[in-house]
């Protein structure tokens, strides 16, 4: 797989792994590449997320589980742009995404886009989709 200049990277609280699993399922050409885990004695939760690459539709992306608690979280104000082939697609991926999330704004149509959606995840991840 080839390196990518700018990776996206994600920092969970102790979701990381479920988060990739979800997404992956999500999108064809999609994977997880790598995990490490934290070990007994590296500093974070037994078992959560040191480090991990995974990709979707051929996207590389990386994600840990923070081992430290931070006063932030993720927000609206940047967010994964996806544009979906057909109707199908972007009501499966909306459906997923918004369960147990946030839908900032509804999956219809607006003058910008004949299908469009705005939601964030139950991890935080905002994700804006749109129908090709």
């Amino acid at each position: 797989m080839p390196t990518q200049k700018v990776t996206t990277f994600l920092m969970f609280s102790g979701q990381a792994e479920e988060a990739m699993n979800l997404y992956t399922s999500l999108f064809d050409q999609s994977e997880i590449i790598s995990i490490q885990r934290y070990g007994l004695n590296d500093g974070g939760t037994e078992g959560n997320v040191m480090h991990a690459t995974f990709s979707l539709h051929g996207q590389v992306f990386m994600c840990i589980d923070s081992s430290v608690n931070h006063a932030f979280a993720f927000t609206p104000a940047i967010s994964l742009y996806v544009t979906c082939d057909a109707e199908p697609e972007i009501e499966r991926v909306f459906a997923t995404l918004s369960q147990d999330g946030a839908v900032l704004m509804p999956l219809a149509a607006y003058p910008f886009s004949k299908r469009f959606a705005w939601v964030t995840d139950k991890y935080g991840v905002s994700w804006q989709l749109n129908l090709a």
